[in-house]
């Protein structure tokens, strides 16, 4: 039988950034590959919203949930994936497989919003420093990393990038920190 994949190219393009952000893909039984979209069990709501949000683009999959003692895995199994992902089960790490934001979602406006959604929601904070709402977005994956850049650039607003080398990676800090709430309201991101 072949399954479903919703058409909706928005939903496509926030679960890339969500997966882009904290997912993994695997393929443990051999037989069939899995996404794993690991979140922070303080934000119940944005784990549920993953769930649903992935049993949307996959009406026919099953969408469950793992509970471990501060975070929890949404998991779903499709051999689809990698066709929508872009990067491979078996491929070593994102990092290594150079993932970073498909093209198609760079050229329009709304998917790059609804991308980005997903990588502050799994790889990003929404913080104050000293009376000033900030935005981060942190990566240690060079190519993605810099399509972030031109994501953020893409639709109007100025990141700053950080780089801090420990003793195995180094990690990309892309900070937005002027007109940050009107990139909040513009990505419509949310944490709860």
């Amino acid at each position: 039988m072949n399954k479903r994949i919703s058409s909706d190219r928005s939903l496509r393009a926030y679960i890339i950034g969500l997966a882009l952000g904290d997912g993994n893909l695997s393929n443990p039984n051999g037989r069939a590959v899995s996404l794993r979209i690991t979140c922070d069990k303080k934000y119940p709501t944005l784990y549920s919203h993953i769930a649903k949000s992935i049993q949307e683009l996959l009406p026919d999959n099953k969408v469950g949930v793992v509970n471990s003692t501060s975070y929890v895995n949404v998991y779903c199994y499709s051999n689809k994936w990698e066709e929508i992902l872009g990067w491979k089960a078996k491929g070593g790490s994102k990092y290594h497989q150079k993932v970073r934001i498909p093209n198609w979602i760079l050229k329009d406006p709304k998917f790059t919003k609804e991308c980005l959604g997903g990588l502050v929601q799994t790889d990003g904070s929404i913080y104050q420093d000293r009376k000033y709402l900030m935005v981060n977005i942190v990566s240690n994956i060079p190519s993605l990393a810099k399509s972030i850049v031109v994501a953020i650039k893409s639709i109007g607003y100025k990141p700053n990038i950080q780089l801090h080398q420990d003793l195995f990676t180094l990690k990309h800090t892309i900070r937005i920190s002027k007109d940050s709430k009107k990139f909040i309201d513009d990505i419509a991101v949310w944490k709860a």
